[in-house]
């Protein structure tokens, strides 16, 4: 007989947002016809060496046994090599390479790592919305600090979030949602401020190689006398188109690993085999491999800027160079949930809410053009400028 008693639910995972990818996809399932500007992925395929690699190992012992927790040596070699040539610095002695399933498991490895409940991580708003949600989970709370009009560091701001409780600050350059690139200088300004105060720099890198104009994105963990408090957070994801295969990697001081190690083994026991090997392969095909299919979607970029531009002043679209997302700011007050749903439901496009990276006011639309075929990415923009001129978001 079915039970009359109700059986909990944690009040940690109830506070939790809710996702809101898979919120916006059920959407589009349900409007057929949908174009998504929404889930940051890239529109091409992983190297063909991996596949290569893949057939070569299929009848390796290891692909099918547990491996170390941390990663393969293989991999982690490679991964060396990688930060040595596109980072600027070396692990050294005071440092460990953990290879994770994607950077969202090394962020939130993190936060069990080094808070108790309580404590504060400070993240610059808007925030990725999973790194809010990884907190929440590990019973620690965000405090969000606004960024300036260009989405840009507002490092006097970051000073004075401090508290008893902050345990790191938190900086994802390139940025999502906002495809903002931080300078060095405010980087180096940030890391030598978490060194002052005692704090952890976590430098979220999983966007590295989406510049599209100016200097290249800048490593932290290059600085002088950062091994110590910096932790750096990579995703092979974006950059080498490998969203499913979950390999990411952080570099962390020494003295973190053994608390790392538990959790690590806890949740995962060790990172998927058959997608190290795979990994490995893709690092062999390099930055190199990248760059051209990046270069698409900078002329993709420059497309859909000037398709936005005459949405101005309504919406502004602030010129932020990295990444592939642009982070739209609409004028007047607007529920930027509900505005998003009518987008799909009337104009069969999707983007993704303001609301979901901790900024309800102004109204914030996210944007990503990295997905989808440029002809479809030119679509998709014309049904959305049309829905914001027809909602009457802008002029």
């Amino acid at each position: 007989m079915p039970s009359n008693r109700s059986f909990p639910v944690s009040r940690r995972a109830a506070a939790v947002q809710q996702p809101i990818i898979p919120v916006i996809a059920q959407a589009i399932r349900e409007h057929p016809g949908t174009l998504s500007l929404g889930q940051g992925v890239v529109y091409y395929p992983p190297p063909p060496q991996v596949f290569e690699a893949i057939d070569a190992l299929a009848t390796d012992a290891a692909l099918n046994r547990y491996q170390a927790v941390h990663g393969t040596d293989a991999l982690i070699a490679a991964i060396e090599a990688k930060l040595a040539t596109d980072n600027g610095y070396t692990p050294g002695p005071a440092q460990r390479v953990v290879v994770t399933a994607g950077a969202n498991m090394a962020f939130l490895n993190v936060m069990l790592a080094i808070c108790d409940p309580g404590d504060e991580v400070i993240l610059p708003l808007p925030w990725y919305f999973n790194q809010e949600m990884a907190l929440a989970l590990a019973s620690a709370r965000a405090v969000g600090v606004p960024t300036d009009a260009d989405y840009q560091l507002d490092l006097d701001a970051l000073a004075r979030a401090i508290t008893a409780r902050t345990r790191a600050i938190v900086t994802v350059s390139p940025n999502n949602p906002t495809g903002a690139v931080y300078p060095r200088a405010a980087l180096a300004a940030v890391n030598a401020l978490c060194r002052e105060r005692g704090l952890y720099h976590i430098s979220d890198e999983a966007y590295e190689y989406f510049v599209h104009e100016g200097e290249p994105a800048f490593s932290p963990a290059a600085l002088p006398d950062a091994q110590a408090h910096t932790i750096s957070l990579y995703s092979l994801s974006k950059a080498y188109g490998f969203a499913s295969w979950r390999v990411g990697y952080m570099v962390i001081p020494a003295h973190l690993y053994p608390a790392i190690a538990k959790i690590q083994d806890t949740n995962l026991i060790c990172p998927p085999v058959v997608s190290q090997l795979a990994a490995t392969a893709a690092l062999a095909a390099g930055r190199t491999w990248c760059a051209p299919r990046i270069a698409v979607l900078t002329e993709v970029r420059a497309a859909v800027r000037a398709a936005l531009a005459p949405l101005a002043p309504q919406v502004v679209v602030p010129d932020t160079r990295g990444a592939f997302y642009c982070l739209l700011r609409l004028a007047g007050p607007h529920d930027s949930a509900a505005l998003a749903m009518q987008l799909i439901r009337e104009h069969r496009v999707a983007v993704i809410p303001g609301a979901a990276f901790g900024v309800d006011d102004p109204c914030l639309l996210r944007v990503s053009y990295g997905a989808i075929a440029r002809q479809q990415v030119v679509e998709a923009i014309g049904r959305l400028v049309a829905g914001l001129r027809s909602e009457g978001r802008a002029a």
